[in-house]
């Protein structure tokens, strides 16, 4: 759903299911001078209107039904990079910040955030500066203090398998099960099914016995 609004410096897209928490947003946003040039209901329309309008901002409700937020979220950072995206989430949940973040979401904060603060917040993460709460950037702390254990080996520059694929598949030949691998990476346990999925695939294996035994010999191959 269009606005009539476009007469801001800042251009913005908001999503959320409840007209009257996108009247809230938009209010406070154009209060403050910052231009709401569309509104979405759903994530699919959230991917879709910033495709189209290319704004500086999207605000997205992490409830928004249809496309799941996160979903929407890396979507919308492939396409359009240079827009920041801001969650807004009823209650705090850690591991769906960490996912979001990991999507490319800069900011994510609670609803009840003041509108003058939303504003301020906003116009900060333009700017290039992230925005999130102190227990989620514990987390975030937590997640890299982790970091060493991913990525366990070289990785051969024409393997067909991509980054994160290797990331999943070095924590398999670590013993870590699909659930831990989920946890450690911040991933959904379906979606780490998917990328081992696609690595017995693009290696040719059929367990994971064999799929490290796979990656040993392209390893060999490099040194």
């Amino acid at each position: 759903m269009d606005s009539d609004d476009d007469t801001g410096t800042l251009r913005t897209v908001v999503a959320d299911a409840d007209p009257l928490a996108r009247r809230s947003i938009r209010e406070a946003l154009q209060h403050a001078g910052i231009s709401v040039v569309a509104e979405a209901t759903t994530g699919d329309e959230a991917v879709a209107l910033t495709s189209f309008y290319r704004p500086d901002a999207v605000l997205m409700d992490v409830r928004v039904p249809g496309l799941d937020s996160v979903d929407a979220t890396a979507q919308i950072h492939a396409h359009s990079p240079d827009t920041c995206i801001v969650l807004l989430a009823e209650a705090s949940d850690e591991e769906l910040g960490l996912r979001a973040i990991r999507a490319g979401a800069s900011v994510y904060l609670s609803r009840a955030v003041e509108p003058d603060v939303l504003s301020r917040v906003l116009r900060r993460a333009i700017d290039g500066e992230a925005a999130i709460s102190r227990r989620l950037a514990m987390h975030l702390v937590e997640s890299y203090r982790r970091a060493p254990r991913l990525g366990a080996g070289m990785r051969p520059v024409r393997s067909t398998l991509t980054d994160r694929e290797w990331e999943v598949l070095d924590l398999v030949a670590s013993g870590a099960r699909t659930d831990e691998i989920a946890s450690m990476l911040v991933l959904s346990t379906e979606t780490v099914r998917s990328h081992i999925k696609n690595v017995y695939r693009k290696l040719g294996v059929r367990s994971r016995l064999e799929a490290t035994e796979a990656a040993r010999r392209l390893r060999d191959l490099v040194v």
